[in-house]
């Protein structure tokens, strides 16, 4: 009798050390992407247990408001997320002039490169306008969709502007002539143009070779407790061709959240039975008559029993002396208080 006790006890912990070992061995951080440039500043740290969190900053461009950026920066390094995803429109862009391009991400990585947490790139129409931006993105960030798991949480990344090269021109000449208009002043004119006609301007489009890739992303992950889905344009109000239709049918049988930006405006829509979650901005353009035009900061804190989400206002994140960090006091958070230019 004790020998089969002792054999039993030996057998538990033989068991334990395996089972300890085998937790040391799985990655907390997982992706398929080789080569040097990689869409994100740094990876994250592991993270024992099942929780953790992660922030999401809107739109910074189409009438960027200086400062802004930088104290959301400061705000994020008071609250310690794991890491940061962006939303798309990191820069101006809009340009075929490389060195151009060039300065505007060096401001932007200069600024985010202060952030306490590593950055995940998501390019939005801004930073993707035309085939010329496309290839800077590439050979500057890596790849423009990807997906990356961390915890047992799947992530995929989204390219909204992922139109074929002739289509994209296209687009280019035709959002660069409304913009001559709007920058003039001429709004209704600009408003008659073919840009404001296509379906893309509002709702972005995927490529049947992406939509294949998450598939079979999703394919290769049953087993994941939560899938996030970003993207720049709601791709998912696309109709037909194009749209996130296939992706939307893999993950029928999961626990999902779609997030998106573009709008400047914060939306809430249940749909299939999930978040479908449109951020606002973090800097970028407002519509002074919308209450939901706002700057702020997504936080998720994922749990054992799924994904909790705060909406924190920029003007409610206060440091340890009860201020808004860096010259944030000074700073207009709010369109509609304080009657900044309406987004484009």
């Amino acid at each position: 009798m004790r020998k089969n006790s002792t054999s039993m006890k030996s057998l538990l912990l033989f068991l334990s050390l395996a089972a300890a070992l085998t937790s040391c061995q799985q990655k907390t951080f997982e992706h398929d992407i080789s080569g040097k440039n990689k869409p994100w500043s740094y990876e994250p740290a592991a993270r024992p247990g099942q929780q953790f969190t992660f922030a999401v900053i809107g739109d910074l461009n189409s009438g960027e408001r200086a400062g802004v950026l930088e104290v959301a920066v400061d705000q994020l390094n008071l609250l310690r997320p794991d890491f940061i995803l962006t939303i798309g429109d990191l820069v101006e862009g809009g340009t075929e002039d490389t060195a151009q391009l060039k300065k505007e991400y060096d401001h932007f990585d200069a600024r985010m490169s202060k952030a306490k947490a590593p950055v995940f790139h998501l390019g939005g129409n801004h930073d993707l306008t035309n085939p010329v931006m496309r290839q800077y993105w590439e050979a500057r960030y890596g790849k423009r969709y990807y997906h990356f798991v961390y915890n047992d949480v799947l992530f995929l990344v989204l390219d909204s502007e992922d139109y074929p090269e002739e289509r994209m021109w296209k687009i280019y000449k035709a959002r660069k002539r409304a913009l001559e208009l709007l920058d003039s002043g001429k709004i209704e004119m600009a408003q008659l143009t073919e840009y404001y006609r296509m379906p893309e301007r509002v709702t972005g489009e995927i490529s049947e070779a992406q939509s294949t890739y998450f598939e079979k992303v999703i394919d290769e992950h049953p087993a994941v407790r939560w899938t996030f889905v970003l993207m720049h344009k709601p791709v998912w109000q696309r109709e037909g061709s194009g749209s996130l239709a296939h992706i939307e049918a893999a993950l029928a049988k999961r626990d999902y959240t779609v997030l998106n930006g573009h709008q400047h405006k914060y939306s809430y829509t249940e749909r299939h039975q999930r978040d479908y979650i449109m951020v606002a901005t973090t800097s970028g353009g407002q519509d002074a008559t919308s209450d939901r035009a706002f700057d702020h900061i997504m936080l998720t804190t994922m749990t054992p029993e799924g994904p909790a989400t705060a909406n924190l206002r920029l003007d409610g994140i206060l440091n340890k002396q009860g201020h808004i960090p860096l010259s944030g006091d000074t700073l207009c958070f709010q369109a509609s208080r304080c009657g900044k230019a309406v987004s484009k």
